[in-house]
């Protein structure tokens, strides 16, 4: 099909298009999907500048979680680019004083000796829902993806400015899609409620069994939501 549609996925922390394997299969009758490189730059709009240097020169623009802040960085540096947007399992708050803390408690633990396994047991609980612990492939998959990426691209994605985004949502008129895991610990669904709140007219999906990491975790529901929201 020439009349494909363009749609730049932007994955999460130390995730790359093994993330979105199963929505790229499940959309490419009508859409024409490119990941962003999210792995180089060392400032929000550093990253920003890399991913609209790859991308298409208009495009429908789905984040996940670090994609949704990268996603709404765009939304501030070149808004007529993007046809509608995604967000998913992702939040429009700056990092509270806590979490920044958290985060340079991980960086300061990578920079020790030894080797770089990507998420370890304690991430993996708060990444993926209680449910599917024991499911070991996607476990496995989620670990690989992690570790394929490396301590270096975690050290700077965890450095990146979270910064506000209820500006860029609150006079947002294009078609939004809000999708969030219903056990969601990284993102609570409170967060997405609010977004969707802010945005008269935009859709909230509320994924069930499902944690942080829906993309992989129930693909068949993202992909159908990103699906309807396409063709709306």
């Amino acid at each position: 099909m020439t009349d494909r549609i363009p749609l730049l996925l932007l994955p999460g922390l130390l995730n790359d298009a093994e993330l979105w394997r199963a929505q790229i299969a499940a959309l490419s009758d009508i859409a024409d999907c490119t990941v962003g490189d999210q792995t180089r730059g060392e400032t929000m709009q550093a990253v920003v500048d890399d991913v609209l240097a790859q991308a298409p020169d208009r495009f429908a623009l789905a984040g996940f979680s670090l994609g949704g802040f990268v996603a709404q960085q765009i939304l501030r540096t070149a808004p007529e680019r993007v046809l509608r947007l995604a967000l998913i399992d992702t939040s429009i708050h700056a990092d509270s004083p806590e979490r920044a803390a958290q985060r340079r408690s991980q960086r300061a633990s990578v920079r020790l000796p030894g080797t770089f396994h990507g998420f370890g047991d304690a991430l993996m609980r708060s990444y993926i829902d209680a449910s599917r612990l024991d499911d070991y492939v996607l476990v496995q998959r989620v670990r690989d993806m992690t570790t394929r990426l490396g301590a270096a691209v975690f050290l700077r994605q965890s450095a990146l400015d979270r910064v506000d985004g209820h500006d860029v949502l609150a006079g947002y008129r294009d078609p939004l899609l809000i999708v969030c895991g219903a056990n969601d610990r990284i993102t609570p669904l409170a967060i997405s409620e609010e977004m969707h709140a802010l945005v008269p007219g935009s859709t909230l999906v509320v994924v069930p069994a499902c944690g942080h990491l829906a993309p992989m975790e129930q693909p068949d529901e993202v992909s159908g939501a990103l699906r309807s929201w396409l063709l709306r």
